[in-house]
Order: C-alpha cells, then sequence, then structure tokens
C-alpha cells in the first residue's frame, strides 16, 4: 500500500536566476562558478522521497560471466581492416571542422586570450557536456561545418541563463524580434529563446539563411552578430571602392571585428588543446538527455524530486520555463539526463496514484485596481514570495487585468487553461517619477557602489539585471530604476535688479544714437 500524500501548505518559490553576460569585448564577462548540488535532507518526513524509497528497485546481481574458448586460427591469414576506437564528442567535432582558417591578428590575440584562462575554458566546457552532444547531432544532419558547434562558447559561454544587455538571451543569444521570427515562443510561462532544443533549431535555421544570402560562412556568421543589413553596406561599401569582399577585407563594427576571430580562437583549441597548455574534460559521444512531453502541469520542483535530481541540474536542462510551473497548457516538453528518465516516469507513476495534483499553482487576473499585496493577504503568502513567483521587480508593480501566479487549493483541480498562456501580464513603476536608465560600468565598479551612487538598493540591481555576486566588469551595461531628478526653477529676478538693468539698457539706447546723430 503506497504511503498518503500530505498536502503541502505553502508551494515552494524558487526563482529563475541568470547572469548577465555580453558578447562585446575580445574577453568575455567573467563567469561564476556553476551551481553546487544541493543534498536533500535525510527524514523530515518527504513524502515524495519515502515513496522513492520504496518503489526504488535493488540493484540486480551481475552474474558471472565464462570467456569462450578462443578460435582456431584460419588456415590462410586475411588482412582486416583495424577497427576505428570509439571517438569522444571533441574528436567528432573536430572531424567535420570545414570552414578555412583566419590567421589575422584578431584571430591570434583571442586564442593567446583564451589559452591563458583555463578556468574559464573548463568551466565552458564543463556548462557544454550537457548541450553539446545535441547541437552535434543537429548540424550533421544538415551537413553544415562544425565550427557552428562552438558558437555558444562565444555567444553565452555555454550558458543558456545568459542575458546581454541588448535583452539577447540563451545559448544563441537571440533577441525578441528575431526570436519571435523563427518561431521562439515568449510568454510570461515561457522563453524558448533559453529552449536547449528550440533555440538551436532557430540558431541554425537563421546561420543556414545567412549563408544562402551571402554565400560565405565568415560573412554568415558576422551577420549573425551585427545583423544582415549591417553585412549588406560593408559589401557595398567595398564594391564601390573596388576592394575585396571576404570578411577580413571589410569595414565592420569593432564587436565583429572580433567576433569571427573569437570563433577561430575556440576552434584552435579545440583542434589541439595540448599545443595551448590546456586540456578538454572528455564528452562522450552520446546524448546527455531525453525529451519528455507533459500533459498535465507539474511544479518545476516536483518534477526535479520525481527525477531524483537538484532543482538547479533540472534547471539547467529546462531553462526556458520562467515560473515555479510547468503550464501543460503550452505542449512543453522537458529535458531528463538520459539515465534519469525511467526514474521519472516509475515515480510519477507512483505519485498520481495517490490523486494529488503536480502542481501548487494556478493562474489568476487581477481586478480593477487590485493589489498584488491585496492578494498575496488572501492567498496566505508574503508579497516578497507572490513577487519572486511571478518574477516581479523591486520598484514596480503589475498593471490592471494582469495575469499572475497564485498558490492552487483543493477547489481549483484543473489545470491552468491555454488562453492564460498569451494572458497580460505588463509592469509599470510603482511611483510615477521613476525612470529605467542604462549606465555603463566604470573600472572599480561593484554593486555596492552603483547602489550608493544611483540610490537603489544592491539587491534592486542584482534583480534588474538577473546578477548574482558583487563582481562588474568595465563595460558591462546596467538596467537602473531610478527617481527622475526634479526639474530645475529658474531664478527669479530681484525687482532692483531689474530696475537698475532696464536702467541701464536705456542709458546705452541713448548713447548709441546720440553717438550715431554726431
Amino acid at each position: 500500500m503506497a504511503p498518503a500524500f500530505a498536502a503541502a501548505a505553502q508551494p515552494t518559490v524558487d526563482a529563475q536566476v541568470a547572469e548577465s553576460t555580453t558578447a562585446g569585448a575580445i574577453a568575455p564577462a567573467k563567469i561564476a562558478e556553476p551551481p553546487k548540488e544541493v543534498h536533500r535532507q535525510s527524514g523530515g518526513g518527504d513524502d515524495i522521497e519515502q515513496l522513492i524509497d520504496l518503489i526504488a528497485p535493488s540493484a540486480p546481481a551481475v552474474p558471472a560471466v565464462t570467456p569462450a574458448p578462443p578460435a582456431a586460427a584460419p588456415a590462410a591469414p586475411k588482412v582486416v581492416q583495424a577497427a576505428v576506437p570509439k571517438i569522444d564528442l571533441w574528436e567528432r567535432i573536430r572531424r567535420g571542422f570545414k570552414l578555412p582558417d583566419l590567421t589575422t591578428k584578431f584571430a591570434v590575440q583571442s586564442t593567446r586570450w583564451y589559452s591563458e584562462q583555463p578556468d574559464y575554458i573548463a568551466r565552458m566546457s564543463s556548462r557544454a557536456s550537457l548541450y553539446l552532444f545535441h547541437i552535434v547531432e543537429e548540424i550533421e544532419k544538415r551537413g553544415m561545418p562544425m565550427e557552428l558547434a562552438l558558437l555558444p562558447f562565444v555567444e553565452s559561454a555555454m550558458q543558456p541563463e545568459a542575458e546581454s544587455h541588448a535583452k539577447a538571451v540563451g545559448l544563441w543569444q537571440f533577441i525578441p524580434s528575431t526570436g519571435k521570427r523563427y518561431s521562439l515562443e515568449q510568454n510570461q510561462f515561457k522563453d524558448e529563446r533559453r529552449d536547449v532544443i528550440e533555440s538551436t533549431r532557430a540558431a541554425l535555421d537563421y546561420l543556414q539563411k545567412l549563408h544562402d544570402d551571402f554565400g560565405d560562412w565568415h560573412l554568415a556568421l558576422a551577420a549573425y552578430n551585427c545583423g544582415e543589413g549591417c553585412i549588406a553596406r560593408a559589401l557595398q561599401r567595398s564594391r564601390a571602392a573596388k576592394k575585396p569582399l571576404d570578411y577580413s577585407s571589410l569595414r565592420l563594427p569593432r564587436e565583429t571585428q572580433h567576433y569571427v576571430p573569437k570563433l577561430q580562437a575556440i576552434k584552435n583549441i579545440v583542434r589541439d588543446p595540448a599545443k595551448h597548455g590546456l586540456e578538454l574534460p572528455a564528452i562522450r559521444n552520446e546524448p546527455y538527455f531525453v525529451a519528455l512531453p507533459r500533459t498535465r502541469d507539474i511544479d518545476v520542483a516536483t518534477a526535479a524530486r520525481l527525477a531524483e535530481m537538484p532543482v538547479d541540474e533540472f534547471r539547467a536542462l529546462n531553462p526556458a520555463f520562467k515560473r515555479p510551473v510547468i503550464v501543460a497548457a503550452g505542449q512543453p516538453t522537458i529535458l531528463l539526463p538520459a539515465d534519469r528518465a525511467e526514474t521519472f516516469k516509475a515515480n510519477l507513476a507512483a505519485f498520481e496514484v495517490t490523486g494529488q495534483p503536480l502542481a501548487s499553482w494556478t493562474a489568476y487576473t487581477l481586478r480593477e485596481n487590485e493589489t498584488l499585496a491585496q492578494v498575496a493577504t488572501r492567498v496566505g503568502l508574503t508579497e516578497a514570495s507572490l513577487r519572486e513567483a511571478n518574477r516581479i521587480p523591486p520598484r514596480y508593480r503589475l498593471a490592471a487585468r494582469s495575469t499572475i501566479l497564485i498558490p492552487r487549493d483543493e477547489t481549483m483541480e484543473d489545470d491552468i487553461a491555454a488562453e492564460k498562456i498569451a494572458a497580460s501580464f505588463a509592469l509599470v513603476p510603482e511611483q510615477a517619477n521613476y525612470r529605467q536608465m542604462m549606465y555603463r560600468v566604470r573600472r572599480g565598479d561593484t554593486v555596492f557602489s552603483v547602489a550608493k551612487r544611483w540610490n537603489v538598493k544592491p539587491d534592486e540591481i542584482a534583480a534588474w539585471n538577473n546578477l548574482h555576486g558583487n563582481t562588474l566588469f568595465a563595460g558591462q551595461r546596467l538596467a537602473l530604476t531610478v527617481a527622475r531628478a526634479p526639474a530645475a526653477k529658474k531664478p527669479i529676478a530681484h525687482k532692483s535688479s531689474v530696475v537698475r538693468s532696464t536702467a541701464s539698457s536705456s542709458n546705452q539706447r541713448s548713447a548709441a544714437a546720440a553717438q550715431a546723430r554726431q
């Protein structure tokens, strides 16, 4: 008999945290260490974990294997081709390189910079182990150059949570408009620009389109960075000046001049890491994750626990989900490590037998003039918890008729309806005198020093910019919401000053007239 599940008193709120990055400089942004594994505490009456313990099968005994007797040697030896040893994913990538190498000074500088950052390369490669096999598979299916598999190293440092100052997000750094053009869904529950499978599909579609436009992969890569119009104008200028039309000869924005050389630098290191004093971590040439469709709403935290993995690791594979609940009406697919899929299915089946809902959240539309604080009091949460669940930053409030998540109670049995996915969710400043501005970080700045300068709180800066940690880098752009400066009042001239000024002007006019008569 399966143990009864006790309903949680309050849903767990786990807001997604992303690190801000930019591809503007030669030196990539400093990347925080990957999150440490969160260990579950034993005991405490966690019903899901108790059930998991009950249904987890014990490891089967491994039977002894009797070696077969050696086969008799053939009468006449014949030549047999040596078996190709199983290669790792790095070697598979190397075998797919097709692009001509760049040997420009920027490529040399970028290669030297990356070579001097072994810890940075190690962190990026470790993150890549989750996503790289899928990217390589998709590139091979399309017959595209394997150098493209290394582009997320340049774009996002292999972080699907990465967000630039231009609001480009994900492994492939799509801005909102380009994401919509390539069918990446973006709503309050999900942003497919962060989705590993969908963003890879869209990026390769876009890159193929750019190659079809310009007929050259280096130009296609440059256009991916600065846009089709930028490259078209650069080619037009070179044609008019009767200059070469290759990437290295074009006059391009500074960032784009460094962009393709950075990809060349990563290629140089992957091709021969030992030459550059580096060692790449082994990545197996096999799928890391599997995709499972969902037909019912489920909390992110519950999905992770049913898969018996930390929430941080679950989010690393499923960064597109922006809220603590995965809404089935959006036809979501969740990714799980290949060795966790069967565990998830078994635990899910056992959980569903209990009849308890998998999701502890539902959608609610604010009434006219209703505040978030009022809703929080009614549902038994703090306003801060409700803000965290709905990702409402400090100094902002919800516009009227916005749809938000609230805890689901025993009277709410249905999953979130499809029409709620595209419902309104708008943020406005809490006070009319607030304005949003972009601040460019100077050398030596910290989150605390910037907060003091602009009279805001450090945790507000972190929330507005998806930061964790106090480290900033020169050139980084921060979005700040600050009070508008009061309008400067014009000084009112004293009456005696006005009289003196008028008399002086009159005297000057009389003197000028007299001089003219002489």
